[in-house]
């Protein structure tokens, strides 16, 4: 059973070039495999899973850290408590439910789960 707050996906922006050009650039340098889900995003699984974004609408700006959650709805309302602002409520994605939340710092991260 995943641990809430586990360190699960990470989530990086391809809005710079081609979605192509990123994963053949991981694919020579790294030797990494990816699987499709859609045009615009593409996934790793390299010890620590992963993916690309190419739509720049839903791209984030740095490196989206993920976290995992047992129950997603506790998870946000502890975030809250803690000080944490709610960048976006609960919602839906191929795999799961998330939100994405700004620590103290600014950084944004995401939380997901089943």
């Amino acid at each position: 059973m995943k641990q809430t707050g586990k360190l699960d996906y990470l989530e990086m922006s391809a809005t710079g070039g081609s979605l192509d050009s990123v994963k053949a650039f991981y694919a020579a340098a790294f030797g990494w495999a990816f699987t499709d889900y859609g045009a615009t995003y593409s996934a790793f699984d390299e010890g620590l899973e992963g993916g690309f974004q190419a739509d720049s609408a839903e791209a984030a700006g740095r490196p989206l850290p993920v976290l995992y959650s047992n129950d997603l709805e506790e998870t946000l309302a502890a975030v809250e408590a803690a000080g944490g602002r709610i960048a976006k409520p609960i919602f839906s994605f191929p795999g799961g439910r998330r939100f994405h939340f700004t620590d103290p710092a600014g950084n944004e991260l995401a939380v997901w789960g089943d």
